[in-house]
């Protein structure tokens, strides 16, 4: 290397056109010598001649200088014109001559140039602005530039005048600063990118894509079928539009008229009630519904992702947890109960639990990562959770009130006897652990009451260990597909044939999963205790899953059943398997983020370090296969279409005929005017709508129409359409006029008027609520344009002339009760 300086630590000669002298000095020599210049003259420069003799090396000092001085080397100099200086004192700059002879001007003007020119590095920044003009060329025989800091002055030495250094033009550029649109976008890419985004956007994308045609027409179609599906598309409407019009009668809904706290015959989503503020109608339930089934796979994924990530997973690994949580085969059968898909809340608000407590499976507690907003969110998505329904919401509260138990016995024992040092948890995490208890508790028991009211009005909903029995899967089920599954569904067909009711009792999580969890026993990031208290947590599932399968459940779900306030309102033991899969998938995380960590580190031992492309499929592999044994062929039927008589006829009204599934396309049909009508379907039927569908079997006799003007029904729509196989197919053109009621017909409807001449009775378009964002202010399209045959030809008197204009919890409706 030509750096100026030879082997043995000496100087090149310099060219000879070079006037300076060079003299090298021990690096020890040089700081001895500087000290006592600094006391006497240059004390603005304390810290060059320190460097200078920390450097530990030779120095080579270049002094120049005037007629009659003397240099350091004790030769008096002749007329020197002034040149260039450079110090070569590993981190000192040319200060350095004038410390060594302070009555040197030429070496004081050269440190003064310097100060005025920003290139004194010893007293600024040393040698950072110095670097851009190093320069190693033949004309200076500067002997060591690399690193060293060298600043050229031109002008006369005598008189101080400084010049611009020539050489900074070759230096880097001063960084702009960026402007404020620029630093917002900077910003904005910085979260397009994050990982939470990526894994937001992912699962949407995902949930597009594994639910699909969902989204093809989603004003008409319904995933599974199209009654539960009905049920809760009507759930939602009628949430989001009673608590814009009347929020104190929310439990008094407009279906099973007349009865009271109707609205919690069954599970009730009434998290998703911001949604049903939004449009109304048939058609905008089922667009809302369609959105809310894709929207909960998407949080379900996402939820689980979370939550193995807070765990310590990896991001593959987290993937592969959140994935088979959210399409595990076994759900597919449960497309149709949108309450029960709705379980993405339950891994999230761990996650966002466990990351404000600073805790994580892999790395235990770490105070440091506390963080009370976390924990504030953690409770509020768990209060959510619950408010879509106890189904899946009431074995979550037990598990969290367990684990906040158990999590705070173990912290206690640990902070007394094992931990060497107390940690801190901080007068912050309690407060916010009381406020959201209390909120979730308080979610709760407004939650219940209804329910509570409902079994005492109601005695015989109860469900007993009978019920319980019906419904209880045994073993086999844990490996039979439903038959939505496109991998496994044909093949388990004989197997399903076996299982007493095969929706609720096909479970197989996926056998992928299966394999997955199965090599996390072995091969994870997990350690050994908590791989097995994971796999206590899937055998305690699986074993009460099974409900009074397993040895009669005595010692397992019966008891549950009998001491735990709100458990014998849960009749499908089989929906626990939804614990049940996500312990797996966090037993697979643990094994695919080993796997991932395994091929990281063959990948840094190739050359160049980065892994070949049979790596890159080992760890992309599960995630592939659990993905593909999650497709599905769920059907999408189309939803019957809303008759006409149900936008113009009000109520109270009874559609004929009543049973369990047509009832839950009434309610749908009802969402326009939530008019009462005494249909409705859930998880039980009222005694009082039994016998109403008992009594007008021979509708349209007396016996029927006394006993519904008795309940105060006013209209009774026969649909036509549905008559085949039923009574009324032989009694619908019956005459009605010896019965003191009046018939027409509206559509494909006929509409019975059970008190004649009442204004209310004459087909209207029914009041709506004022300022109710969506409601029809004009008839509906696709209205007949001349009146049917046999309808009278002059209308009676005394109908108003215009629209009523009170609300639309005006009399005969729920509101008004």
């Amino acid at each position: 290397m030509t750096n100026g300086r030879s082997e043995t630590g000496g100087t090149l000669p310099a060219p000879a056109d070079d006037s300076h002298e060079r003299v090298t000095t021990p690096a020890g020599a040089a700081t001895s010598a500087a000290r006592p210049a600094v006391g006497a003259g240059s004390g603005d420069v304390p810290d060059a001649t320190a460097d200078a003799g920390a450097s530990g090396g030779p120095t080579d000092v270049t002094t120049t200088g005037t007629p009659g001085e003397t240099n350091t080397s004790g030769r008096t100099t002749d007329a020197i014109a002034p040149t260039k200086t450079g110090a070569d004192t590993a981190g000192a700059t040319s200060a350095d001559t004038a410390e060594n002879n302070p009555a040197d001007p030429a070496g004081k003007a050269g440190a003064d140039t310097a100060v005025q020119n920003r290139t004194d590095t010893a007293v600024q920044n040393r040698a950072d602005t110095a670097v851009p003009n190093r320069t190693d060329t033949a004309e200076t025989a500067s002997t060591d530039t690399a690193g060293k800091a060298g600043g050229e002055t031109t002008g006369d030495a005598a008189d101080g005048k400084a010049k611009s250094d020539p050489w900074a033009a070759f230096g880097p550029a001063p960084e702009l600063v960026p402007s404020r649109p620029r630093r917002a976008a900077r910003a904005v890419g910085r979260v397009l990118i994050h990982e939470w985004t990526l894994a937001a956007l992912g699962s949407l994308a995902l949930a597009v894509l594994m639910t699909w045609p969902t989204l093809r027409y989603p004003r008409y179609t319904l995933p599974q079928d199209h009654w539960d599906p009905s049920l809760q598309a009507w759930q939602m409407a009628w949430s989001g539009h009673i608590l814009l019009a009347n929020p104190a009668q929310l439990w008094q809904s407009n279906t099973f008229f007349p009865e009271a706290w109707s609205f919690a015959f069954s599970d009730t989503l009434l998290g998703y009630a911001p949604a049903g503020m939004i449009g109304s109608g048939p058609e905008a339930a089922i667009l809302r519904y369609n959105i809310m089934f894709v929207l909960a796979h998407a949080l379900a994924t996402f939820g689980a992702y979370a939550l193995a990530r807070q765990l310590g997973s990896g991001r593959m690994g987290a993937a592969v947890a959140g994935v088979s949580y959210a399409y595990a085969p076994w759900l597919l059968a449960q497309a149709g109960h949108l309450h029960v898909l709705s379980n993405g809340g339950i891994p999230l608000a761990l996650a966002m639990l466990a990351r404000g407590h600073g805790w994580s499976l892999r790395h235990g507690y770490r105070p440091e990562r506390r963080h009370d907003g976390w924990v504030y969110a953690g409770w509020f998505v768990a209060a959510w959770q619950l408010s879509l329904g106890f189904g899946v919401g009431l074995p979550f509260a037990y598990f969290l009130g367990g684990t906040v138990f158990v999590a705070a016995v173990t912290w206690f024992v640990r902070q007394t006897w094992f931990w060497p040092e107390r940690r801190p948890f901080g007068n912050r995490l309690v407060t916010a652990n009381l406020v959201g208890g209390v909120l979730f508790a308080g979610v709760g028991l407004l939650m219940a009451i209804p329910y509570f009211n409902v079994t005492e009005l109601h005695p015989y909903a109860e469900r007993t260990v009978g019920d319980i029995a019906i419904f209880s899967p045994p073993a086999s089920g844990f490996v039979t597909a439903p038959a939505e599954s496109r991998i496994w569904g044909g093949l388990h067909e004989g197997a399903r044939a076996a299982l007493p009711w095969h929706p609720e009792m096909t479970l197989l999580p996926g056998f992928v999963l299966y394999a997955l969890a199965a090599g996390g026993l072995f091969f994870s990031v997990w350690k050994l205790r908590q791989r097995a208290l994971l796999l206590a947590g899937v055998l305690v599932a699986m074993v009460l899953a099974m409900g009074t399968r397993f040895f009669g459940g005595t010692f397992t779900y019966v008891p549950l059943f009998e001491h735990l306030p709100g458990w014998n309102g849960l009749r499908t033991p089989g929906r626990l398997m939804l614990w049940v899969t996500l312990l797996l998938g966090l037993l697979a995380a643990g094994a695919v983020t080993a796997l991932t960590d395994r091929v990281r580190e063959l990948a840094a031992q190739r050359i160049p370090s980065w892994p070949g492309p049979w790596l890159r499929l080992a760890t992309l592999l599960p995630l592939l296969l659990v993905t593909v044994e999650g497709l599905n062929t769920t059907p999408h039927p189309v939803v019957p279409a809303q008759p006409a008589a149900m936008r113009l006829v009000d109520g109270p009204m009874l559609v004929l005929p009543s049973n369990q599934s047509l009832d839950q396309h009434v309610m749908l049909w009802s969402t326009t005017h939530f008019q009462d009508v005494v249909n409705g379907g859930s998880g039980f039927t009222p005694r009082q709508l039994d016998e109403a569908r008992r009594v007008t079997q021979t509708f349209p006799d007396q016996t029927s129409v006394e006993y519904l003007r008795t309940l105060g029904v006013r209209n009774v729509v026969l649909l036509r359409d549905q008559l085949a196989g039923t009574p009324w197919e032989f009694t619908v053109d019956m005459p009605v006029d010896s019965l003191g009621i009046t018939r027409e017909e509206i559509g494909d409807a006929v509409v019975y008027r059970l008190f004649a001449g009442d204004a209310s009775a004459v087909p209207r378009p029914q009041p709506t609520q004022s300022g109710q964002p969506g409601l029809p202010t004009d008839l509906p399209t696709g209205l007949p344009t001349s009146l049917p045959s046999g309808l009278p030809t002059s209308l009676p008197s005394g109908l108003p002339t215009s629209l009523p204009t009170q609300p639309a919890g005006g009399p005969g409706s729920t509101g008004s009760r």
